[in-house]
């Protein structure tokens, strides 16, 4: 091979070469550049939705942090670290149930026992947990109260004792809360400052969504559809920087002899919550904490969920009740109301 023709050969394969690598930098830089991605799927028995400014896809370790909280929060999984508590075949939380045990606590307290994760044997009596059949009368009301109230679990050193062995421990009034907050945790590992996590209707959202403006958040008007088909929005607000979750009784019910049985149960009386409150939505630095509060405020009606929001500061709400006439009506604190989009 002559001169020329060498050198045009090394030309050539440096040319090739050259556009190979410069394909090679495009593709990485396109794949690097972030944008919002959004996963959807299933999990603790509803569907989760995320989306969040990133350059690749977190499904994977999305799921299996769920699956995580899953091990050891659910009642349906009978190796779940709480199942096994409550089977007594072990006394040992780990960090995600110790870390939800302490939260509880500091709820039950602050609402004088209206959050109260003991009250599962009341649920499932009423029909709305593993149990369904006939509604138990007053005597077999007063038995299972016995089995309730958070009084009666200690929680030390690592090691949950029940005064009652037979009594149950249920956070399902926390848990996708909870899972929310752990997701939120985990994209914030990535350094990702642009998320919404919602599961089944429980909100952590950061930052802004793809307009660049704060998140939406829909909250729903309490129709009376337990087919959960009815979505009319009795209000919307602009999020970023909190959680929010939202409890009422107009999804979760039955009619039997001709009155609505809700599955809001008050673990004092040991009978349907029978107030004022249709909806309650709560505000929090954690969704956890929104959780367990906005449960908490179906128990107590409006008038006692006022005066915990005046103790607890770090808290806002809004609630939808119903009026003498049997119309919608509205009430949202100072920091709530803010947040509305009018």
């Amino acid at each position: 091979m002559n001169k020329r023709k060498l050198l045009l050969a090394v030309l050539t394969i440096v040319a090739i070469v050259g556009f190979s690598y410069l394909k090679r930098s495009g593709s990485n830089e396109r794949s690097s550049s972030n944008i919002y991605i959004h996963n959807e799927g299933t999990t603790f028995g509803t569907i989760y939705h995320i989306k969040y400014l990133y350059n690749r896809d977190l499904k994977k370790e999305i799921e299996a942090e769920l699956h995580r909280v899953d091990a050891s929060l659910s009642m349906f999984n009978p190796q779940s670290t709480i199942s096994l508590i409550n089977k007594g075949e072990s006394n040992t939380a780990d960090s995600m149930l110790a870390e939800v045990l302490q939260l509880s606590f500091a709820v039950n307290k602050a609402t004088d026992g209206a959050f109260d994760p003991t009250v599962a044997p009341l649920v499932n009596a009423w029909g709305f947990g593993f149990k369904d059949g006939q509604l138990p009368d007053s005597t077999q009301v007063d038995s299972l109260l016995n089995l309730v109230g958070l009084s009666g679990i200690h929680f030390q050193d690592g090691k949950v004792t029940k005064d009652n062995p037979l009594s149950i421990l249920d956070m399902s009034a926390i848990a996708k809360g909870y899972g929310v907050d752990r997701v939120a945790q985990l994209l914030r590992g990535y350094s990702i400052t642009n998320f919404m996590v919602e599961i089944g209707g429980e909100v952590v959202a950061e930052g802004i969504n793809e307009k660049g403006t704060p998140w939406r958040i829909g909250i729903n008007k309490p129709n009376e559809d337990s087919t959960s088909l009815s979505t009319e929005l009795q209000d919307i607000i602009s999020l970023s920087g909190h959680a929010l979750a939202t409890s009422g009784n107009y999804r979760n019910f039955y009619v039997q002899n001709g009155k609505k049985i809700a599955h809001t149960i008050n673990p004092k009386t040991g009978y349907p919550a029978q107030q004022d409150i249709l909806s309650s939505t709560v505000v929090a630095p954690t969704c956890a904490e929104a959780d367990a509060f906005a449960t908490a405020f179906m128990v107590m009606g409006m008038e006692k969920a006022k005066k915990v929001l005046q103790e607890q500061r770090q808290l806002d709400a809004y609630f939808i009740y119903s009026d003498e006439e049997g119309n919608y009506q509205t009430w949202s604190s100072k920091g709530f109301d803010a947040l509305i989009v009018r």
